[in-house]
Formats: C-alpha cells, sequence, structure tokens
C-alpha cells in the first residue's frame, strides 16, 4: 500500500493548517505554487549539498517534506473553500510533474550523475502518467503500485537527512546516489505495474 491511499485519514491533522491558509486569505492555487516553490528550493539546496556542504542535503529533506505537506493541503483548502475545479486539479497535477523533475534534477546535478537523473526522472515521470492516463481512458486515477508521490517524497526526505552525516561512498554510490537509482528503478516498475493493471481493467 503506498502513502497516497492514506490521505482520506489525515483530515483531522489538515484542519488547522487548512483554516490557517483560509484566513489570511490564500487559495488552493496559492498553495499549489507555494508547493512549488518549496520543490524548487530544495532542488538548489540538493545541488548544493553536494557542491558546497552535506548539510543542505538536510535542508533539501525539509524542503521536501514541505512540499509534500503543501501538496495536501491545496486540495483540502479547495475542498473547504467550496472552490474545488477541473483547472485547479489541472494546475496541481502539472506543478506536481515539474516539482518532481527540479527536484530529481538537483539531486542528480548534487552528485553530477546525470545519467542517473535521467533514467529516475523518466521512472517517476512514467508513474505519474500512468496513473493519470488510466483516467483519461475512463478508469478511476491508479495510485497503486509499489511506489506513489507520497511514498517517493518521504523516501526522498528520509535520505537527504541521511546523507548529511553519511556523506561516503557504499558499493560504488553516495547515498543520494543509490536513491537515484532506487527511483529509477521502482519508478519504471511502478509504471509498468499500473500498465499493465489499467491493460487488465479495459478488458
Amino acid at each position: 500500500m503506498t502513502l497516497d491511499k492514506l490521505r482520506p485519514y489525515v483530515s483531522g491533522v489538515l484542519d488547522p493548517f487548512v483554516a490557517g491558509f483560509d484566513r489570511i486569505g490564500m487559495t488552493p492555487n496559492g498553495v499549489s505554487v507555494l508547493a512549488f516553490g518549496m520543490a524548487i528550493a530544495a532542488a538548489v539546496a540538493f545541488a548544493l549539498g553536494g557542491r558546497a556542504d552535506p548539510v543542505w542535503f538536510a535542508v533539501g529533506a525539509a524542503l521536501v517534506f514541505l512540499n509534500g505537506w503543501l501538496d495536501v493541503i491545496d486540495g483540502a483548502l479547495a475542498r473547504e473553500q467550496g472552490v474545488a475545479s477541473a483547472g485547479g486539479d489541472l494546475l496541481d497535477h502539472v506543478l506536481d510533474r515539474y516539482a518532481d523533475i527540479v527536484v530529481i534534477a538537483g539531486l542528480a546535478a548534487g552528485i553530477g550523475d546525470y545519467l542517473l537523473g535521467f533514467l529516475a526522472v523518466t521512472g517517476v515521470v512514467m508513474t505519474s502518467y500512468l496513473g493519470t492516463q488510466a483516467q483519461a481512458v475512463g478508469l478511476d486515477r491508479v495510485y497503486g503500485g509499489l511506489v506513489g508521490r507520497a511514498d517517493r517524497l518521504a523516501i526522498i526526505g528520509v535520505v537527504g537527512f541521511l546523507a548529511f552525516p553519511f556523506s561516503g561512498t557504499y558499493a560504488g554510490f553516495t547515498l543520494v546516489g543509490w536513491l537515484l537509482v532506487f527511483l529509477a528503478v521502482i519508478g519504471h516498475v511502478t509504471a509498468a505495474q499500473r500498465f499493465f493493471y489499467a491493460w487488465a481493467a479495459l478488458d
């Protein structure tokens, strides 16, 4: 089970944050843009983590968690304000995909391994694409598979924190390098799982 399936169960925790954003006049689209800003900042921090000081990996990890948290809040805020719309859903998903891309680009830049970054980002993008493409052909949106977006952000955040104290090389890769290997393999495997699930459901 992926963490995406837990979204309906965290509404009680979200309520104070949703109320706070509503009180200051924040819109759901504004929260989506703010979440994307956190992703850009995380990418910069990850790049600095490999080139300047490993402590930046921990900063990037914290920003990734903020991105994920805000990504949950924007939908809850839209429902609270009664402004949920197809346009808002579109903006949220587009910014999520760009956020995934820039975060992985930052990780790849930090260790200077752009081939691994390419393999990881294509796996991540294809995972998300297959989830929404199922909906485009008349099925429900697919969140299943080994790793969903929430799982991925959690893993990136945890590894980012660990990459600060454990900045050495392990079996040929740094922790961030192994993270990119994991994202590449699991991303394409999850995309394949979603494809075959949708294919079977269409029969």
